[in-house]
């Protein structure tokens, strides 16, 4: 018995508490740390050491190879994520000062600045119309009007694409596709489910299907691509109008500033020229003879009216956001209007910019109450809690970048490398830029980082070839845009795709021809609309470099 008790308490000694798999954990911390992103989480600084350690540059100072080391650990961990998008958008915080690019003063100066207020007050706004409700409401009044009685498919495709168009010009292309893609799914949700949900069972495949599901196609697509489209037309659509307005002010801080009402006056009718295209090829592709009757049985003003009396009449807080987003975009359209009409920014000194009436007009949404509950008023900052910091991040980082190249002596270094672009024609190298973006764009997932990535490297070529940097900063910022092939170049077309009315060959069917389109409007009208909008025809004053000669 004692020897049995003795044998048992060695056993029990050398039997661990808990079971240990030595080999299965070795494994799997080895496959935790070799991964593709912890190799691009080192491999962003080694990049940057080796270029600092053994590439020299000839006539440039050390900081502009320290710029370019900078650079390309950056733009490894935004093109792979590697680190969180917000993360590495902050890291030039540390890596100018360290790098002795610029002290930390001037880098945390981009990341505040009257471009950035801009975009706070405008999103505080969207978030209220968001919190309202008031979108949907507006999308069913349009899209009522637009159903045309009887039901005319072109024309419904017409009034639910024109609404998306609209609600991005004044909301991000994301925050608008996402407010409008329920408003037009619940309207394909009149449809039979079979058909509604995109796949046909081939016994009942017959022609009335395929008009039905060619709708529904349309309808997804027209609103992931209204949203890319409108939010070019104004400053506050996309985070890449802001980030090309931001650069020019950062190079050229002695020109005129880009207003809201100037972009406006050039991107609203290339915007419009590229959605009448998209609707065009729509119709062209989906609408077909007899989508009218196939779609009549299910879609008729009576089901759009029941919705709306749904929502019930207008409350007093929709009433007040819709009177202060007006007043925003009035004051917006009236700072500077024209030389002779300067706008009321000058009774200010010009001290006033678009950011101070954004910040402003949100304001008074934490100020007037909302006559729901005592006390209550329109927005609180919980309601704010959604603010898309991502994107202010990267604004940030993208004009520090654009200080960064300039200070650093790394503009001049590329200006120099540029020279055989000298007598290029400005019709060839448009286009190409136009093109080059968007492809970026279509792989990169990321407008914002390619645009960030592109300009500075056009206004240096601008520069060699003599012409005005805008000729080629607009087409290289809004041809990033043209990202119409693949589900994942935004997260606009993610949204559509994930409705899965569509799949990725209709999304090159539709998308190619009208990238095309675009690169055909803008290649045209930054040459014979841009002078007038812009003063393209007149030379540039650079800080860094003296003249930047126009274009003939």
């Amino acid at each position: 018995m004692n020897g049995d008790h003795h044998e048992t308490n060695n056993n029990d000694q050398k039997t661990p508490l808990l079971p240990i798999h030595r080999s299965q954990s070795m494994n799997s911390f080895i496959q935790s740390v070799f991964t593709l992103k912890n190799l691009f989480t080192i491999l962003g600084p080694s990049l940057c050491i080796f270029i600092c350690l053994f590439i020299k540059m000839e006539n440039a100072p050390s900081t502009s190879t320290n710029m370019l080391g900078v650079l390309a650990w950056i733009f490894t961990w935004w093109l792979s994520e590697a680190v969180p998008m917000p993360v590495t958008s902050m890291s030039p915080l540390f890596l100018f000062p360290l790098f002795g690019i610029s002290s930390s003063d001037e880098v945390a100066q981009s990341y505040m600045d009257d471009v950035i207020a801009l975009v706070l007050g405008s999103f505080i706004l969207a978030l209220a119309v968001e919190h309202y409700n008031i979108h949907r409401r507006l999308a069913l009044n349009i899209t009522l009007l637009f159903c045309g009685d009887p039901l005319n498919p072109p024309l419904l495709l017409l009034g639910i694409c024109g609404t998306t168009f609209f609600v991005s010009m004044w909301l991000h292309n994301c925050a608008a596709t996402v407010m409008m893609m329920p408003v037009a799914t619940g309207i394909l949700q009149r449809l039979p489910s079979r058909i509604n949900s995109g796949h046909r069972d081939q016994e009942n495949n017959n022609s009335n299907d395929d008009l039905v599901t060619n709708f529904c196609k349309a309808v997804v697509l027209g609103v992931i691509y209204s949203a890319s489209i409108g939010g070019m037309s104004t400053l506050t659509g996309t985070g890449v109008n802001l980030i090309l307005i931001g650069m020019w002010k950062s190079y050229f801080p002695h020109e005129n500033v880009i207003s809201f009402s100037t972009w406006s006056s050039f991107a609203f009718p290339l915007a419009l020229a590229i959605f009448l295209a998209l609707w065009g090829i729509l119709c062209l592709f989906y609408c077909r003879k007899g989508s009218s009757r196939a779609l009549s049985t299910y879609l008729d003003k009576t089901h759009l009216k029941r919705e709306l009396d749904l929502l019930g009449p207008m409350t007093f807080a929709e009433k007040m956001i819709l009177t202060v987003f007006s007043i925003l975009i009035m004051l917006w359209m009236t700072r500077s209007i024209t030389e002779d009409i300067p706008g009321w920014g000058s009774l200010f000194g010009g001290r006033a910019g678009d950011g101070t009436v954004s910040v402003m007009m949100a304001t008074l949404l934490f100020i007037i109450p909302n006559k729901k509950q005592p006390g209550e008023k329109l927005m609180d900052w919980n309601k704010c809690k959604k603010l898309p910091w991502n994107i202010i991040l990267l604004l940030g980082a993208g004009f520090a970048i654009a200080d960064g190249f300039r200070s650093s002596g790394l503009a001049d270094v590329l200006s120099r490398a540029l020279n055989f672009l000298e007598n290029a024609p400005y019709l060839a190298i448009a286009p190409a830029v136009c093109l080059i973006s968007g492809t970026l764009t279509e792989f990169i997932t990321s407008n914002n980082a390619t645009t960030t990535i592109m300009v500075p490297l056009l206004i240096e070529i601008a520069k060699t070839m003599h012409i005005h940097p805008l000729l080629l900063m607009i087409p290289g910022a809004i041809g990033s845009q043209f990202a119409f092939l693949l589900p994942t170049s935004t997260p606009s077309n993610v949204v559509g795709f994930t409705t899965g009315h569509i799949e990725i060959k209709d999304m090159i069917k539709t998308g190619l021809p009208l990238k095309i389109a675009g690169i055909v409007a803008l290649s045209f009208l930054m040459p014979t609309l841009g002078p007038m909008v812009f003063e393209t025809d007149k030379r540039v004053t650079n800080v860094s470099t003296n003249y930047l000669h126009m274009c003939g």
